[in-house]
């Protein structure tokens, strides 16, 4: 199958899956904010942002050797697969050796049980979904997550809106929806046909050789990501992590084209890998996913209000106040990310986590230095900026092994016309609505190359399906 084809192809059925989902998402954002509150929603919130940060650490990021070395032709995918289950069991063992610390550490210990649970099944099936997914299976990898979405939905309707169960319904939802994702693994993925009792050291030592480095990355990214939770925890209190943790749904709308490309693009970035032709492939591919990031950041920024307003209560209007900084931290995390992936095709996972140390370190110094004086904007902002500087940095540290051929001047247009929309939205001019309009067409105008690319190759290879 033809690279591009193949790319689409598979984009187009993470698109299935995924726009589900985030739609889902965006109907438990009013179920949220009307029955939890802000405190509330506050301490759920850090519940799972701290479970983002004990994952990489007792799974040691396994999950992403099982997709690198399954789709290795030259390794055993069922001596991969056991043997990462293996060290996905023992690091689950050792957390719960560090049970009395960590109930002392986190401010959450009522809920700390759910969090141990939910440490259990994510890593487990993070494990399985990588396997699928590097196995060829990417529609059932595609359809687990709208499942597992619909299985949060129902369970939170049930446990908020019926049972009233607040924080512990919330979290018991994403647990029973971690369990249906198990048994969907496990049955029509046929999992179970590829376990045994299959313990190979060399191999364990290989495929922790490429993963522990990126356990490091993803603390890295956690600070970028939402270590700002505990700084706004710190400096402002529950509620307005509350808000912060709102403002921060709206910016994974963005994300979804996200969780609709990287899935498909690791795929293809892992094949192409030795091919002459990467350079020309990887920088067409950059371009038309940058106009599909501008596009749609500038998009969400001209109905950003209306949004807010629509899907939650009145107590967290305030949240929009957030939301511009973090769309745009998405566009920079975004183009970082497809950088990282040149990484991972190569196996320099050093540089990753190189790259993500100058980020980290921007967040929390800007942090520190905003939050007493800009409040919870100030978190936002330093999102932003810490992921601008990974994604440069990362043009510099990947030129070694590839060319990204980027259009400098357009990635400054697209970025000053989503300035102009971002300023428009706090001054709130006279027609705000109309010059937030003419931005959008502008915008449009100038990535009318990609637009019309994307639309001609996309249609024109569904058509052939």
């Amino acid at each position: 199958m033809n690279r591009y084809k193949k790319l689409v192809v598979n984009s187009f059925i993470f698109t299935i899956g995924n726009l589900g989902m985030k739609l889902i998402s965006l109907l438990l954002i009013p179920l949220y904010t009307y029955y939890l509150s802000t405190q509330q929603f506050g301490t759920a919130d850090l519940v799972q942002t701290t479970l983002n940060l004990l994952y990489p650490i007792f799974t040691l990021s396994i999950a992403d050797a099982v997709l690198r070395f399954v789709m290795d032709k030259s390794q055993d995918k069922n001596y991969v697969l056991n043997n990462a289950i293996v060290l996905v069991l023992l690091g689950n063992a050792f957390a719960w050796l560090l049970y009395p610390l960590l109930n002392v550490i986190f401010p959450f210990n009522a809920y700390l049980i759910y969090l141990y649970i939910l440490l259990f099944t994510q890593s487990l099936n993070g494990v399985m979904m990588q396997f699928v997914k590097a196995n060829g299976q990417v529609k059932i990898f595609a359809s687990i997550g709208i499942i597992g979405s619909v299985t949060i939905l129902v369970a939170n309707i049930l446990f908020l809106v019926f049972l009233h169960m607040g924080i512990s319904g919330y979290l018991l939802s994403l647990i029973i929806s971690d369990f249906v994702s198990f048994i969907i693994l496990m049955s029509i993925g046929r999992v179970y046909q590829h376990l045994s009792i299959s313990i190979d050291f060399l191999l364990i030592k290989a495929m922790t050789r490429y993963s522990i480095p990126l356990v490091p990355n993803a603390l890295m990214w956690w600070i970028m990501g939402v270590s700002d939770r505990y700084f706004i925890t710190f400096y402002l209190g529950l509620g307005a992590n509350g808000l912060y943790a709102v403002a921060n749904k709206i910016p994974n709308i963005l994300s979804m084209l996200n969780f609709i490309f990287f899935p498909a693009w690791q795929i293809s970035a892992i094949e192409e890998a030795k091919s002459k032709s990467k350079s020309a492939f990887y920088s067409n591919v950059f371009n038309v996913l940058a106009t599909g990031m501008f596009v749609g950041t500038s998009l969400l920024l001209l109905f950003l209000k209306p949004i807010m307003r629509i899907v939650i209560s009145p107590a967290f209007f305030k949240a929009w106040e957030y939301v511009p900084f973090l769309l745009v931290g998405v566009i920079f995390s975004t183009f970082a990310n497809f950088l990282g992936t040149n990484y991972i095709a190569a196996k320099n996972t050093i540089g990753i986590f190189r790259t993500s140390i100058y980020g980290a370190a921007v967040n929390v110094g800007i942090n520190v230095l905003l939050l007493p004086i800009m409040g919870t904007l100030g978190a936002s902002i330093s999102t932003m900026l810490s992921f601008l500087v990974i994604w440069l940095f990362r043009i510099a540290g990947t030129r070694s092994f590839i060319t990204i051929n980027m259009d400098i001047k357009k990635l400054i247009g697209n970025l000053s016309l989503i300035a102009l929309q971002i300023v428009l939205l706090y001054i709130n001019p006279p027609a705000d609505a109309l010059w937030q309009f003419v931005l959008f067409l502008l915008l449009l105008f100038i990535n009318q190359k990609e637009i019309k690319l994307l639309y001609k190759k996309g249609a024109g290879l569904m058509a052939k399906r």
